[in-house]
């Protein structure tokens, strides 16, 4: 016979999921933060699937074109889901405020690329792209922080 205590408890998996999607949905910053650091990644793995399929063009073309369209994605996908901003921020000032950081990182990482072009005989699309991805990790915390705190739209009372 089980023991009756067990067969009413939850599964421990159960909790957990219930904690993360509880954790992602949450309007306080780490929530936003996780959905941030989501989107990121998801973006990234756009960007670096751009990069290497369109390496053949050189590491600055296929740099240019893969971040100009993993970062039209990510604005709006920040926009509609990480800050929930889609009925307060219009699509043009998303662009416009995360695409200002964009090119910081966008001139940060094309320097990275051809300081490594030029001082590595024989570069791997991969390490190109893990430097890549390592910098705009860093330049992504300053993104979040810029969006978060300093571009921050304000929300009509409910009263």
């Amino acid at each position: 016979m089980t023991c009756p205590s067990l067969l009413a408890r939850r599964p421990a998996v159960g909790n957990v999921v219930s904690s993360i999607t509880h954790r992602v949905r949450a309007e306080d910053a780490v929530g936003q933060f996780v959905r941030f650091v989501l989107v990121g990644g998801a973006t990234t793995l756009v960007y670096a699937a751009l990069f290497v399929a369109l390496e053949g063009l050189g590491y600055l073309p296929a740099h240019l074109v893969a971040t100009a369209a993993s970062t039209v994605l990510a604005n709006e996908m920040h926009r509609r889901r990480t800050f929930r901003a889609g009925e307060r921020v219009h699509w043009f000032t998303a662009q416009w405020e995360a695409g200002g950081i964009t090119v910081i990182g966008l001139l940060a990482t094309s320097a990275a690329l051809g300081v490594l072009d030029s001082t590595v005989a024989s570069v791997s699309v991969y390490v190109q792209v893990a430097c890549v991805v390592t910098l705009t990790a860093l330049i992504g915390l300053m993104r979040f922080i810029a969006l978060r705190w300093i571009f921050r739209t304000p929300v009509a009372d409910a009263a």
